[in-house]
């Protein structure tokens, strides 16, 4: 079985040597795995594996091999959330009811059909295909379907497929404390690295004092400023909607990117930048700083990353007013240009997987205006995209 597992782990391409497989055989003779399942799978990864990277198919193959070896011993006990127990107004429609839900056609319609509806309507509605309700088709409304909607009234995103949110909504800071799972995030930022030595000779420069030492006949203590890492990095994080699902993921970077760069400024925005981010999601509305600011303050020779998921309704990038929260005077696309023409090194990086992009249209569209500067968030990604910005 051993011996399958180690054949097995070379077929995934995971580089293991026989050196690492027979110190994982004398462990095992002496006993330290315990005879427990658990202790074996650590003790064979730390023996086997030398890269964090392999981790995840390691982890795959080691399922594979031993499966059942082991049974969970405790049941799986499962509690229905409250609030799931309160959407029973949720509508389900099938695909073909869907497919039969046509869309208003166009961003000025529909704002015009908000605007009558809301003169209009004298009470709430439950259902229904016209009236500002939930639980229905209406493009207005909260917890029903429609292709393009504007959403008033609901806690949480379900189709992300609003032009419109009508409420306001609460996002939290991302934790740059974070304790990263791998080292493997910052390992591809030191990429972006540029060193000087630059500031107070606080550091030993050794052989500067050997050579003046023996050049004078006595010691000649030589201090240097200490080599610092000069890269200068600007970086942009979307917030809430569909980038909760990867707050994790913006939470390492982030945490990795304030270990490792010395000279970082950070704001956040929401799908697409517009004319203000800000620094404090919890005063957003408050503490916001004017985009053209951050243009006019940090100069050029800054290093800017853009990470968000780039999924939003076509009109937050296109159209003046698209903003899902206020009403933008200019649209999305042109704050990505001014920023693309101000910073010539300029990267997006994007947590959904790369395979799923040609599924999201505004991914495309802001990866055109980014003129192909958008990265997956992977260890790949992360490495090319150090590698666009060294260039």
């Amino acid at each position: 079985m051993f011996t399958k597992f180690f054949y097995e782990l070379k077929s995934a391409k995971i580089p293991v040597t026989l050196k690492e497989y027979l110190m994982l055989m004398e462990a095992l003779g002496a006993d330290l795995a315990n005879r427990r399942v658990e202790d074996f799978y650590y003790l064979s990864r730390t023996c086997l594996i030398k890269d964090e990277r392999h981790l995840d198919r390691f982890d795959q193959v080691f399922g594979h091999v031993f499966k059942g070896l082991e049974l969970m011993q405790e049941s799986l006990d499962a509690e229905i959330p409250e609030e799931w127990l309160r959407t029973v107004s949720q509508l389900y429609l099938s695909d073909e009811d869907k497919a039969k839900i046509e869309e208003l056609g166009g961003w000025d319609k529909i704002m015009d059909e908000l605007r009558k509806r809301l003169e209009e309507q004298q009470g709430r509605h439950q259902g229904g295909s016209k009236w500002i309700g939930t639980g229905g088709t209406s493009p207005f409304g909260a917890d029903g379907y429609n292709p393009a909607g504007v959403r008033i009234g609901q806690k949480t995103n379900r189709n992300f497929r609003a032009v419109k949110v009508w409420d306001k909504r609460e996002y939290k800071d991302l934790d740059d404390t974070v304790e990263l799972g791998t080292r493997n995030i910052k390992m591809a930022l030191r990429r972006l690295r540029k060193f000087a030595r630059e500031g107070a000779p606080d550091e030993l420069d050794l052989a500067g004092t050997i050579k003046g030492t023996a050049h004078k006949g006595y010691l000649d203590i030589q201090m240097r400023p200490e080599r610092r890492n000069t890269v200068k990095v600007l970086m942009f994080f979307d917030v809430g909607g569909s980038m909760d699902w990867h707050i994790k993921t913006a939470e390492e970077l982030f945490s990795a990117s304030r270990t490792e760069f010395k000279h970082l400024e950070y704001f956040y925005f929401h799908n697409c930048p517009y004319e203000f981010v800000w620094k404090n999601n919890a005063r957003r509305w408050t503490e916001r700083t004017p985009t053209w600011d951050v243009l006019h303050k940090y100069p050029s020779d800054y290093k800017v990353i853009f990470i968000g998921d780039a999924s939003m309704s076509p009109y937050e990038v296109t159209v003046p007013g698209g903003s899902v929260e206020h009403m933008n005077p200019e649209a999305g696309s042109a704050w990505i240009k001014r920023v693309t023409d101000v910073y010539e090194d300029c990267v997006w990086i994007n947590p959904v997987a790369k395979e799923h992009w040609r599924w999201t249209p505004t991914i495309q569209t802001i990866s055109d205006l980014m003129d192909g500067r958008m990265y997956p968030m992977t260890l790949d990604g992360l490495d090319n995209a150090m590698r666009e910005l060294m260039r």
